[in-house]
């Protein structure tokens, strides 16, 4: 069954407006969704307040075991989540399925982290007054979500605001908002109170946000996208000095060095870069190999990418299912274009099938010159661009040449040299001899333009908390 009117108080609401959602693979017409106009924002507002006053009393014990049970229910859905992930995202059978199960793990995760919300008692030295620190929910909390992650996303903010004892209101993508709406009576039956999570599709996404933001009971905002958008999002939030968790754009580096294990790396950039196709802010997008071991890599490489069967998703046997539109599509081609008019050289892919879907092959491209286009933007999709290096210095400046900041990968058989690079990369994430760093218990985040804040580990539920000192003496 679809749901796909608004989401408001525990009760589907719809809208004059809709909009529809289209299947990546066929093309067609999915279902139609309502659009959330400012009324509709304002009465999830209304009901968002009203049901956090009973949330937030709750004793950590309680709310807990809500998101216990959610964990639970989703983890026996999972083939029904993967289905529709699939259907409106496009990724392939096996991709979805992990996501599903990722996208529970929140649930259990923050079920854990709820009751552990743990404050602080000491003696100030100077004044011999008591130090009594607790943590406190930060209020509202808008989320806003991408269409690369149509439930992980989602869960991965509503689990620790929850957990907070904060209620939310979730925009999620146009592209991707099915599978949300879907959570919804899965929340329900774990005990959610009617109100505490909203959700509202719209194609009005920067008006009705900027409205929210803008209203002084909202005091979170918490946003997966793009830097652009998010830097928009943090100046609506600068009016309200709201507090911002905002996980932006990457361009991460992926460094082979010349003792890693070959196949090792190779197992390990293809999850890096085809884990969801490419479109990740996590995913590979500058490749630096040691050339000597370039040529033997990119045959591998190229082998490994090769071998991936295109196609539609909701197919078992299909490895790599369509890119989400064809603003996506065409963009990887571009980017493809740009490199190989640069003097890239073409290992396998790059050839745009025919018929209908948002389709495009696994693609490797070699001496990629460091002027191309797909070195400085995100690629987001399933393109691996390959340069080489000699020096370690050099590689480190080369990989640290950008404003993103979210996660490296690095490769070496020399666990001292690693670790001394690792310390030396200006990125949030590292992955050290792995191409997968996403973890609900790991601090997920970036630095310098690659966002605020972090979500998941211990972290991702102070985000929807303040902190309250008092002092007293006795």
């Amino acid at each position: 069954m679809q749901f796909t009117d608004l989401y408001i108080n525990g009760v589907w609401q719809p809208a004059e407006d809709r909009f529809d959602v289209i299947n990546p693979a066929t093309e067609a017409v999915l279902a139609s969704v309502a659009s959330a106009d400012i009324a509709h924002a304002d009465a999830a507002m209304d009901a968002a307040q009203a049901a956090m006053a009973d949330w937030a009393a709750r004793t950590p014990r309680a709310r807990s075991e809500v998101l216990r049970r959610a964990w639970e229910l989703m983890n026996a859905r999972q083939e029904e989540f993967a289905r529709l992930i699939t259907l409106e995202n496009g990724k392939a059978r096996a991709d979805a399925m992990g996501e599903a199960a990722y996208a529970a793990e929140f649930f259990r995760w923050f079920a854990e982290e709820a009751v552990r919300a743990d404050g602080m008692l000491t003696h100030a030295p100077a004044s011999g007054a008591r130090i009594m620190v607790q943590h406190r929910p930060a209020g509202l909390a808008v989320l806003v979500t991408p269409w690369n992650y149509p439930a992980a996303m989602g869960t991965r903010k509503i689990a620790p605001a929850l957990a907070a004892g904060c209620a939310v209101i979730i925009k999620p993508a146009s592209e991707t908002p099915l599978t949300m709406l879907a959570l919804m009576p899965l929340l329900a039956e774990a005990g959610v109170p009617p109100g505490l999570v909203n959700v509202l599709p719209s194609r009005r996404t920067g008006a009705l946000v900027d409205h929210m933001l803008h209203d002084p009971r909202v005091r979170v905002v918490s946003f997966t996208g793009s830097t652009g958008v998010g830097r928009k999002l943090l100046h609506s939030a600068a009016d309200q000095v709201l507090k911002p968790a905002m996980e932006l754009g990457g361009n991460a580096p992926l460094i082979v060095f010349e003792d890693a294990d070959i196949d090792a790396a190779v197992a390990g950039t293809m999850l890096a870069k085809m884990r969801n196709l490419g479109e990740a802010c996590t995913a590979a997008n500058r490749i630096y190999v040691h050339h000597s071991i370039a040529q033997d890599y990119t045959a591998r490489l190229s082998a490994a990418m090769s071998a991936l069967k295109l196609g539609d998703g909701s197919d078992p046997s299909v490895d790599v299912g369509p890119l989400v539109n064809a603003d996506t599509r065409d963009k990887v081609a571009s980017f493809v274009a740009d490199a190989l008019d640069r003097g890239a050289r073409l290992e396998c892919g790059g050839t745009q099938p025919e018929g209908p879907g948002f389709f495009y092959p696994p693609t490797v491209l070699s001496n990629v010159p460091e002027d191309s286009d797909c070195v400085h933007d995100e690629i987001f999709g399933p393109v691996a661009a390959i340069q080489t290096f000699t020096d370690q210095d050099e590689v480190i400046a080369r990989a640290n040449d950008t404003e993103y900041g979210l996660v490296a990968y690095v490769f070496s058989a020399d666990m001292k040299r690693a670790l001394q690079v690792c310390e030396r990369l200006d990125y949030g994430m590292v992955g050290l001899n792995r191409g997968l760093v996403s973890d609900p218990a790991a601090p997920f985040g970036g630095v310098k333009q690659s966002g605020l804040g972090r979500e998941g580990g211990h972290e991702g539920m102070l985000e929807f908390m303040e902190t309250q000192y008092i002092s007293a003496q006795w």
